[in-house]
Parts: structure tokens; C-alpha cells; sequence
């Protein structure tokens, strides 16, 4: 045996060629017992006949067979669970002579979790406050907002409402896309390129303006980022906002008794809002002390399965404009390297998660998983059963969320165990936490 690092090994496996041949008997027994051969009853075939006519055919089957027993043994032998399928060939094959194998196989670790009890972890945590409510009831009485045609007659300002036609060309040339009617603009929302909203600000109503702008050059349509635009765009009417009053009727056209009630919802949901970030804090702080505490050798084959999935994310987010400007401005090696480094992370957190959940029995019930389809399923409102039928039929999807799913399990247990240092915080803190950040 050779070691090509801690977990690499290769080996040799012979299997006499008495071994291989005793299979095939073996097999050929079987068969007789069954064989139909015209002028003999079934089972009374002479063997001599019966090797003549199945021997080739049951070849490949017996061999298949005593080099997965062989294989399986060895690895029962040295105790080594293997991390991915191993790669075996046959190196020497010939009729009447011993059979050789060449195997080469990556070991899981060996992983003993460190004490969970004596790992500390932060967690954040916001309170409700009533100026978080008012905000949020804002947000809710601008969802519900209508618009009313402005008669005065003045120019445009920021925080009006205007409908306006627009057509988009490039070099004279009309482009997919660029084109709308009687579209509701919101001044000062920024919601079209730089510089739109600012040229149809201080103009009057019914007045005809060529809008010029420049597509940022991380636009996401690809053939429009960088480029010069014109935009004919015809301003049509003024409008302005009108919200409903926060009273009783508005809690009730909500579904909600009384205003207090929605209060108390409101409330309610934010609470929950902050406890889910505040939890994400916490999971990304015990996975940082975790890795910091566990240092063992990871197969490679894992580290590089997991570099290749995050890598191929990276290329797409290219091809799509979707870097950030860190990455745009790193070495290409550099990125591979920090991203290699992400992947082994990954791989050792994973084997160290399943580990504990293995020591502390933790699965995955029924129930859980029916749980996690529901949650999937009300993401789509009316297409419940459709979505229900889909995983039912599609063993893979489900697969991808029973994964995440056990893992949040074991965070869970694992957030139990651990000493929590709770620390207050404002809501902008709680939003804005980067532990990366210096």
C-alpha cells in the first residue's frame, strides 16, 4: 500500500484464478437447476453442456461480483470508509490466471467534535420598538395607496406621480424593451437608469422630452450596459399620492378587527423578522467557531466537487454582469484560490455536522420533510397540489430540500448546546452585521 497523502490510498488486489473459476461453477450450478436444453428435463442438463453454452455469458456478471466482494472486504479490512466511489481497474485479466486490481480510493476522517458545551457564540438581538412599528404600518398604507390627477398647473417636482409614453433608441435604432404607455413614474424613486427621473423633473404637463442617458456598464442586459440612449417621452398627466387613513377601517380591509389588532400583528411579524436574521448571526458565528476548533484532513475528491459548484456559479454570475467589484477586480487565481479555501471549509463543516447528528441520533422525520414541501408549496399560492405532485414525482428536488433541511436541524441542536452571549442591539445593527467587515 502507498499513502499519497492522509486520506489517498491506492492498493493491490489479487484474486486467485481457483477463486474466479469456483464463482463461475457456482453460477453455472445455479443455472442448471433451471436450464431448459431441449432433450432434458430441467435441472438434468449434463454441466459440461451447460458451461459450453453459458460459461461467456455469466463471465462478466461472476467477475463484476467477486471484484465488488474483494473490494468491499478490503475496506472492512483496513476500516476505511470511502468518501466517493472508489476508481478500480482490472490490470491483468487472462483466462486461467490470477486476476489483478488496482484500486484507488479517498477515506472519510476520522472526525471527534470538540466539547459543544464549551464553545461560546454570539447572537444579536433587536427589540421591537414603536418606531419600527410606525414604519412598518407606513410601508403598509403605502402598498395601499392610490393616485389622483394633479389639476394644478405647474412643473413636475420630486415626490410627484407622472404618466408618461416613452420610446428607447439606440444610434436611431428602436430597441426591445425600451418602450411604454401610459406609465406610472414615481420622481425621486430611482427606479429608472441615472438620470431619467432628474430630466422630467421641472417640466409641464403635455410637454414632449428627449431624455439622454448613458446604461450603467454592470447593466444586466448585456448588449444595453454602457451604451447612450434616447428616450422620446411624452408627459401626459400629474398625479399624487393618496393614502388611506390608519384607523379601524384600514385594519379591517386587512382581514383585522381593529387597528390595535394590527398593531399587535405587526409586532408580531417583525419579531419574528428580527429572530430569523438574528438566528442567521448566530449560525454563520457557530459554523466560524466550529471550523475554528476543527481542523482535520478533508478528501480532495470532496474539496474539488465542492470548488467546481461554486466555480461554475462564479462563471455564470460573469457571463451575467453579476460580479461585484471585489471580484471584478481580483486575479483570476487569487479568486480560484479563496474560492478552493470556501470549498474545503464546506466539505470539513459538512462531515463535522453529520458526525455530531450522527453521535447525538439526530434525523429527519416524515414530518419534517411534509413540513418543508408545505412551506415550499405556500410560496405559490393556488398551485399547492401542483407543487406537492412535483416532489412526489421528482425524488432529486426533493433531495435539495431535505438537505438544507437537515442541516438546519443540526444547527439547531448544536445552538442548544453551545453558550449563547446575547448582546443587544438596534435594528441597523442587526441588519447591518458583517462579521467580515473590519
Amino acid at each position: 500500500m502507498t499513502n499519497k497523502n492522509e486520506l489517498a490510498h491506492s492498493f493491490t488486489i489479487n484474486i486467485p484464478a481457483k477463486d474466479f473459476a469456483n464463482k463461475i461453477d457456482e453460477k453455472l450450478r445455479e443455472i442448471a437447476k433451471e436450464a431448459k436444453i431441449q432433450g432434458f428435463r430441467p435441472g438434468q442438463a449434463p454441466m459440461s453442456l451447460i458451461k459450453s453454452k453459458y460459461e461467456n455469458a455469466v463471465k462478466g456478471e461472476v467477475l463484476d461480483t467477486i471484484v465488488q466482494e474483494r473490494v468491499d472486504a478490503l475496506f472492512k479490512d483496513k476500516n476505511i470508509r470511502p468518501a466517493l466511489r472508489p476508481k478500480v481497474e482490472i490490470t491483468k485479466f487472462e483466462d486461467g490466471k490470477d486476476i489483478e486490481l488496482s484500486v484507488e480510493v479517498e477515506a472519510l476522517p476520522k472526525v471527534v467534535p470538540t466539547d459543544l458545551k464549551k464553545l461560546v457564540v454570539k447572537k444579536l438581538k433587536a427589540e421591537v420598538t414603536k418606531e419600527e412599528i410606525a414604519k412598518a404600518l407606513e410601508k403598509l398604507q403605502m402598498s395601499k395607496r392610490t393616485t389622483e390627477i394633479v389639476n394644478e398647473k405647474r412643473p413636475t417636482k420630486t415626490g410627484d406621480i407622472i404618466v408618461i409614453d416613452f420610446t428607447g433608441s439606440i444610434d436611431g435604432e428602436e430597441f426591445k424593451g425600451g418602450s411604454g404607455k401610459d406609465y406610472y413614474l414615481d420622481l425621486g424613486s430611482n427606479t429608472f437608469i441615472p438620470g431619467f427621473e432628474d430630466q422630467l423633473t421641472g417640466k409641464e404637463i403635455g410637454s414632449d422630452v428627449d431624455v439622454n442617458v448613458t446604461f450603467p456598464a454592470d447593466y444586466h442586459a448585456k448588449d444595453l450596459a454602457g451604451k447612450k440612449a434616447l428616450f422620446k417621452t411624452k408627459i401626459k398627466e400629474l398625479r399624487k399620492v393618496v393614502k388611506p387613513e390608519l384607523n379601524d377601517d384600514f385594519a379591517k380591509s386587512l382581514g383585522l378587527e381593529s387597528m390595535a389588532k394590527l398593531e399587535e400583528m405587526v409586532k408580531e411579524e417583525l419579531g419574528k423578522e428580527y429572530a430569523n436574521v438574528s438566528r442567521m448571526h448566530a449560525k454563520r458565528a457557530l459554523l466560524d467557531a466550529l471550523a475554528a476548533t476543527h481542523d482535520f484532513a478533508v478528501p480532495q475528491g470532496m474539496v474539488d466537487m465542492e470548488f467546481d459548484a461554486i466555480w461554475k456559479q462564479f462563471e455564470e454570475a460573469k457571463k451575467n454582469n453579476q460580479l461585484d467589484e471585489e471580484e471584478k477586480s481580483k486575479p483570476e487565481d487569487e479568486l480560484k484560490k479563496e474560492y478552493r479555501d470556501i470549498a474545503e471549509r464546506r466539505v470539513r463543516l459538512g462531515l463535522l455536522l453529520a458526525e455530531i447528528a450522527n453521535e447525538n441520533k439526530i434525523t429527519l422525520s416524515q414530518e419534517d420533510i411534509t413540513n418543508a414541501v408545505m412551506r415550499e408549496a405556500r410560496r405559490y399560492p393556488g398551485q399547492e397540489k401542483v407543487v406537492f405532485e412535483y416532489y412526489k414525482k421528482n425524488p432529486q428536488a426533493l433531495d435539495a430540500i431535505r438537505a438544507p433541511l437537515f442541516e438546519e436541524k443540526v444547527v439547531d441542536f448544536i445552538l442548544g448546546e453551545v453558550k449563547i452571549d446575547e448582546q443587544g442591539v438596534t435594528v441597523e445593527e442587526l441588519y447591518a452585521y458583517n462579521p467580515d467587515k473590519k
